[in-house]
Order: C-alpha cells, then sequence, then structure tokens
C-alpha cells in the first residue's frame, strides 16, 4: 500500500509539471479544478476545470 501511494503521488507531480510546462498557470488551475469537482463530486466545479482544459488545449488541435 505505501508503494501504490507514493507511485500515485509521483504520478501526479509529473503530470503537474507536465501540465504547469506547457499551459502555463491556466494550466494548473485547470486541472486542480477539474481534480478538486471530481473528488468532492461538485458538478460545476469540475465542468469548469474542463472547459479550461479544453480551450488551452484548442489551439493545438486545429
Amino acid at each position: 500500500m505505501p508503494l501504490f501511494a507514493l507511485l500515485a503521488a509521483a504520478a501526479a507531480v509529473g503530470l503537474d509539471q507536465l501540465v504547469q510546462g506547457q499551459f502555463g498557470v491556466m494550466g494548473l488551475i485547470g486541472l486542480g479544478l477539474l481534480t478538486a469537482g471530481v473528488k468532492a463530486k461538485n458538478l460545476a466545479c469540475a465542468s469548469f476545470g474542463a472547459v479550461v482544459l479544453v480551450v488551452l488545449v484548442q489551439p493545438l488541435i486545429g
């Protein structure tokens, strides 16, 4: 169990650094809102975080 928690924390830090490096502070805010909304089961917060991430990714898609 502690190994799983350590791996999960390392993955979270890696994802955080990837999002912040590529999309800046707004990417970090969007990811934080999405994560907090899912954990708290708050649809408005999760939706807002998802919209922020989609808006940031949209120029990369086309």
